[in-house]
């Protein structure tokens, strides 16, 4: 016959007086941890006490009770309870619920409570802060009631809104906490779905490949087109964007690509509309143009408008406050706020009054036009007043402007001294003549051929004078088109790239370069004319640093299939050496886009092992072309790694050195059909007259 199974008694539960409760040393929590107490108290006023506490009575050492009793489980809750009678806001007397312990030891009941109890499964979390939001309490209400900040409490939603196939999964350990928020990006949980089962069969499982396959063709709220339209106008026109609330996202992604290139389109239509009132005679309108679409174009020199009485009188007044904050708070260290901000408006408004428009002739502006675009900030760029070479003016030739064209073309011609025209009939002396008449056209060519030839041999003594001729005649070039004010016959081209990668023209570089070349624009005077009194004006350094910027507008160490020029691409090496080039610096790095898709997939490989190190490519050496391109570009970003075309041979010595690293094999045609890159000696010059012969030719 089978025994009947002992039924267990429970501890009786009673209400006691606060009054009569202690702590006990036996409480084994030493160390403060979770909620704090005013935390706790707070909570027990809004709800009440929902867990009682765990007492044990206190006897005499006759064992008589003595009507107190101590609590080895539960002190914080008693301190929390203790904190309320000393704010007067629950009485001495008041009672407690408690489970009242006779049998064991008390340590072990303290001990018991901690370690049995079960913590919330953070799934369990994000789905009770949900219900609460289902049944009306706001973001702000979930987050006073539990202590946590607005954003813990978006994010606890944010998590419980991904699509309930994933949440099943993560509940059953199949995903960690960290790949889950990566889901959260986008709300598409069939997209969601779909990059999970992506996620089966790669190696690379990690939260920023979760978010990048997410994002992946949508545009950036950092990105330049986003900026110019404003993300109010995108969602207000029915755009989404995906957001991710647990890590940096620069504003996020706005998800409708075909709905950001439409209100681009809009609002740079209206943009030069706006333009186009002016009066220009053609404007052409695009997000971006490509680097040197002004280098065949006249710039037209306009005159910056004048300031009304009226903004001369605000500009006065604000020059006035400035300097009056700046006296009384000039021996302050650190400036009151609102004086700072102050000071940080009137000096954007004063710097607003000396950036005036410019005015342009009406004559000049029906025959130019403007390109408008957007700038690397997201604002518009506006480029108004250029000359398409078949719009201008024909030009009319001044009294004896043919003769002083015949007289430069025999110049030209007799660098030996010598004239191919002496037997020209038309430069024959004319029959001689009573009275004074005009000296022939032959007479003045060999006279001006003297002098061409006296001004070679004294400006080949006066390096000084040579200079400023050449930099005039340069500086003619750069900023004076179609200017022919000088005499010495030195060409300087600045060529545009027919091949450009995509963002080229707002690349830091050419930022750089325009910004510099505008600023030289405004010092120089509007008619060539006046090039070279202004010139002779300044001194040495400020002609140095003119000289310096023209003459690298001329530099081309672009290599070209059609047109090989091995000895020229020597020289950018040495220029490159000499000037110390650092391309991390000028602002390039290695991305999908500009190498890292565009090669094979041994070469994706090589870049990562020279950045990172063996491990870190083999770790993506399984991946397919597209996604190991991808992660590469995350790997080695900031590392200061280059192609081996943007290195500088010195440089990428030194670097090469600091990275210890092991020397790569030199990737041939085999991999991937693609022709290996040459090292920079393989240009240098050879030896050899047939070899150099060949050189020259090919150049």
């Amino acid at each position: 016959m089978a025994t009947a199974a002992k039924k267990i008694t429970l501890s009786p539960s009673r209400d006691i007086p606060f009054n009569k409760l202690v702590l006990s040393q036996s409480n084994v929590r030493r160390i403060k941890a979770g909620v704090s107490i005013e935390e706790l108290a707070e909570d027990i006023v809004r709800r009440g006490l929902l867990q009682g506490l765990s007492v044990r009575p206190v006897v005499t050492e006759t064992g008589v009770e003595t009507g107190v009793f101590e609590i080895p489980a539960g002190g914080r809750r008693y301190r929390a309870l203790e904190l309320l009678v000393k704010q007067k806001r629950l009485a001495k007397t008041a009672p407690v619920p408690c489970i009242v312990r006779e049998e064991g030891i008390a340590e072990e009941d303290s001990l018991a409570e901690n370690v049995q109890r079960a913590p919330l499964h953070p799934l369990d979390q994000f789905r009770a802060f949900l219900a609460l939001r289902e049944k009306g309490q706001s973001e702000e209400e979930i987050a006073a009631t539990f202590f946590v900040s607005v954003n813990v409490v978006k994010q606890r939603l944010k998590l419980a809104s991904v699509s309930p196939t994933l949440l099943d999964i993560y509940a059953e350990d199949g995903l960690t906490l960290d790949q889950l928020m990566a889901f959260t990006v986008s709300g598409d949980h069939e997209r969601q779905e779909q990059v999970f089962e992506c996620l089966k069969t790669s190696y690379e499982k990690q939260p920023y490949a979760i978010r990048r396959m997410l994002t992946e063709g949508a545009v950036r709220a950092s990105d330049k087109r986003a900026q110019f339209i404003g993300l109010d106008a995108y969602i207000e026109a029915g755009g989404t964007i995906m957001r991710d609330l647990f890590q940096g996202d620069d504003g996020g992604w706005l998800q409708d690509v075909a709905l950001v290139d439409r209100l681009v389109a809009e609002k740079l239509e209206r943009e030069a509309e706006t333009i186009c009132a002016e009066g220009w005679k053609w404007i052409e309108v695009a997000p971006d143009f490509a680097y040197g679409h002004t280098f065949e174009l006249r710039q037209l020199r306009g005159e910056p408008v004048p300031l009304t009485a009226e903004e001369e009188t605000t500009r006065e007044v604000m020059r006035a406050e400035y300097t009056r904050l700046s006296e009384e708070h000039d021996s302050v260290e650190d400036l009151p706020e609102e004086i700072d901000s102050r000071l940080a408006e009137l000096e954007a408004a004063l710097e607003s009054f000396d950036d005036r428009p410019l005015a342009f002739e009406p004559a000049e502006v029906a025959r130019a036009g403007a390109f408008v675009s957007i700038a690397p900030d997201g604002s518009v760029r506006i480029e108004r007043g250029l000359v398409r070479p078949e719009d201008e003016l024909p030009v009319e030739p001044d009294a004896g402007s043919a003769e002083e064209e015949d007289e430069g073309g025999a110049a030209a011609a007799n660098c030996d001294g010598g004239s191919d025209t002496a037997d020209d009939k038309s430069l024959s002396d004319p029959e001689e003549d009573e009275g004074l008449s005009p000296i022939s056209d032959r007479l003045m060519t060999e006279l001006t051929a003297h002098r061409t030839l006296g001004l070679r041999q004294s400006l080949g003594e006066r390096p000084q004078v040579a200079f400023l001729a050449a930099l005039q005649a340069l500086a003619l070039k750069a900023f004076y088109q179609y200017a022919s004010d000088s005499c010495l016959e030195l060409e300087m081209k600045c060529v545009s790239f027919g091949a450009q990668a995509p963002g080229l023209n707002d690349s830091t570089c050419v930022q750089a370069i325009r910004a510099r070349h505008e600023d030289w624009a405004k010092a120089l005077p509007k008619e060539s004319a006046d090039l070279w009194g202004v010139l002779q004006e300044w001194d040495g350094d400020r002609q140095a640093a003119l000289f310096a910027h023209v003459v690298s507008l001329s530099v081309n160490a672009v290599h070209e299939a059609w047109n090989r020029r091995p000895r020229a691409l020597a020289h950018a090496d040495r220029l490159a050496r000499a000037v110390d080039l650092d391309m991390t610096v000028a602002g390039w790095r290695p991305t999908v886009d500009n190498f890292l898709g565009r090669v094979t997939k041994a070469r994706i490989l090589q870049a990562v092992t020279e950045a990172k190190g063996q491990p870190a490519a083999d770790r993506i050496a399984h991946l397919k072309k597209g996604d190991m391109a991808s992660e590469a570009e995350m790997l080695i970003a900031d590392s200061g790694w280059l192609p081996e075309p943007l290195r500088t041979p010195v440089r990428e010595a030194q670097v090469e050195e600091a990275r210890a690293s092991e020397t790569v094999v030199e990737v041939t045609a085999e991999n991937g059909g693609e022709t290996a890159m040459a090292k920079p000696d393989a240009f240098a010059e050879t030896d050899g007259a047939q070899t150099a012969h060949s050189s020259i030719a090919a150049e």
